[in-house]
């Protein structure tokens, strides 16, 4: 295929350990640098440390579910620009809609393969294209 994911840092937020071992394998073996977060508050500071290229951030979560989270993220001006792509188990047109209004790029349903994590990345990452 020739894309190279080698220097992309990507963030994986989701209050499900499944989801979390699951993405990280996937995009580990496709050569990313993975920071997992239990939720949003755990993210918005591993965010700050990590600088990372791409954001999925799971809907439902505790305490801060990934509507707010995707807000927080957009409305710092440092961040806005980086992709985030929304975890969801829903695919209804509601969800779709909120999702746009806070700012999220993406929506991918679960579950997940591997072709849909690279192909969203892909998306939003011109060096991998």
């Amino acid at each position: 295929m020739g894309d190279d994911f080698s220097s992309l840092r990507v963030m994986v937020i989701d209050d499900s350990k499944t989801i979390r071992r699951t993405a990280e394998a996937l995009l580990r073996n496709a050569g990313c640098d993975v920071v997992t977060a239990i939720d949003g508050f755990d993210a918005l500071v591993k965010i700050v440390d990590t600088d990372p290229d791409v954001i999925f951030v799971d809907i439902m979560m505790p305490r801060l579910d990934g509507y707010q989270t995707c807000a927080l993220i957009k409305n710092n001006s440092r961040y806005k620009d980086t992709p985030v792509i929304m975890l969801t188990s829903k695919s209804g047109l509601f969800d779709k809609a909120k999702g746009r209004i806070v700012g999220s790029d993406k929506y991918l349903t679960k579950p997940f393969g591997r072709d849909e994590l690279l192909e969203a990345i892909r998306e939003y990452i011109p060096q991998v294209a």
